[in-house]
């Protein structure tokens, strides 16, 4: 079994050695001690000058606005898309809001459809919906109407903690109207979205697919009630099945491909991965890469308050909770094509596997061999920043979180002990699991 190497362990490290020892750093060599609005958005401190000559033309790839072609910059917008831009959904490179339509924030929300039985365009993949695809584009171009148009309300519902002090939850509804009034399939099924950050992910990337595989345990062995598992989504490059990565249920193998999808399914940017019926495409590869170089060679903000009591108590409670089953505080990065990313002690808490998240954050909708009521589990590194990088973002796959409090209450499924685990702490004790994961 892998061993993680937590606040508690280098402290008592520390001590017996006699002398200090360096903290963990959240994202190894690529870590800055940065904790503003900013934080998401640096590069990572250990690029050489090429390396980062090169970040900076990614920025300005990932910044551009598109627009309906032909045009002389950035041509390719639609003619149906969600946003216009990478910047318009990863806001400062942090969680988006859970807001949807037109407006100042535009749609940050996105809704994935699909339909349970039908032909499928690869192995595992979800089948599209005639007159949406899998996903509903509901802004258009001068001259085209929107697929449909999407209303989100919240449903309030009531619970308490152990203590009887009570809370209150929200779930999302989304209402789907073709805009030529067409009706639905009755078996339609959708998944809310919402943007999560960018930073890390070049790290996550470097992650030598082996040690996944050695954080697996399908089929629950060990006992232990977690039962994590890689997806095996289609891999457009390679033509074959390969494990999923990236994207709340983990249905992109790599950075290139999920970057490609997301120029293709939320601005309807066609690229080589994804080019026209006639071969043709819209965004040239060497744009989309250095795109990708951007999101790969973000720096990771470094920990905060290590040395705050209230913190290292919230970090007991939390592993006593069974929290680091799945939000796996230490993985090691093997070879990447960025040498600044190979080889790193990363603390990311995540193990990039799928866990059954329980009925209330099912959306029923399967994605590469990901049923309906599994998901990736969330990396953790920059949590406390959420809301300093965007206030009003939210948490969880689909926002509906609005506090870390509402975020753990709605774990089930394989985390379903540990949420019961923190909703029966007392309030002194949930105050300082909550600043731990604050202080992320």
């Amino acid at each position: 079994m892998r061993r993680t190497l937590t606040l508690c362990s280098w402290m008592a490290l520390a001590s017996a050695c006699g002398e200090p020892a360096p903290p963990p750093r959240a994202g190894g060599d690529t870590t800055i001690e940065d904790r503003t609005s900013l934080a998401f958005a640096q590069p990572a401190p250990n690029l050489s000058a090429e390396h980062f000559e090169r970040h900076r033309e990614g920025d300005a790839a990932f910044g551009a606005v598109f627009v309906p072609g032909p045009a002389p910059v950035n041509p390719g917008l639609g003619p149906l898309f969600n946003n216009n831009s990478c910047n318009a959904c990863h806001l400062r490179n942090g969680r988006g809001m859970p807001v949807m339509g037109p407006g100042p924030q535009r749609t940050q929300l996105l809704v994935r459809v699909s339909l349970p039985e039908g032909e499928r365009s690869h192995p595992n993949g979800p089948v599209p919906v005639p007159g949406l695809g899998a996903q509903v584009a509901d802004q258009a171009t001068h001259g085209f109407t929107p697929e449909a148009s999407v209303t989100l309300s919240w449903v309030e519902e009531e619970g308490a903690y152990g203590d009887g002090t009570p809370y209150r939850l929200r779930r999302p509804g989304i209402h789907i109207a073709r805009s030529d009034g067409a009706p639905l399939p009755p078996e339609l099924l959708t998944s809310l979205r919402l943007p999560p950050p960018v930073f890390g992910l070049g790290l996550l990337e470097a992650v030598d697919v082996s040690t996944l595989r050695a954080l697996e345990d399908a089929d629950d062995l060990n006992g232990d009630g977690i039962s994590g598992r890689l997806n095996e989504v289609w891999d457009v490059q390679a033509g074959a099945l390969a494990p999923g990565r990236f994207g709340l249920k983990a249905n992109s193998p790599n950075l290139l491909q999920q970057s490609a999808e997301a120029y293709f399914n939320d601005m309807g940017v066609t690229s080589p991965l994804f080019p026209e019926p006639d071969g043709a495409h819209d965004l040239p590869r060497e744009t989309l890469e250095a795109a990708v170089f951007y999101a790969q060679s973000l720096a990771v903000p470094a920990r905060t308050a290590l040395g705050d009591a209230e913190v290292q108590h919230g970090e007991e409670l939390f592993l006593a909770a069974g929290c680091g089953h799945c939000h796996r505080e230490l993985l090691e990065t093997g070879e990447h094509p960025l040498p600044e990313l190979a080889h790193q002690r990363i603390h990311p808490y995540t193990d990039m596997l799928l866990h059954d998240m329980g009925a209330g954050l099912a959306d029923g909708r399967p994605d590469g061999v990901a049923d309906g009521q599994e998901w990736r589990t969330a990396p953790l590194w920059g949590l406390g920043l959420t809301q300093t990088v965007l206030p009003y973002a939210g948490y969880l796959h689909d926002g509906r979180a609005r506090t870390l409090e509402e975020a753990i209450l709605w774990h089930g499924g394989e985390a379903e002990r540990s949420r019961e685990h923190f909703r029966t702490l007392s309030a002194t004790e949930r105050a300082a699991l909550v600043k731990f994961l604050g202080s992320l």
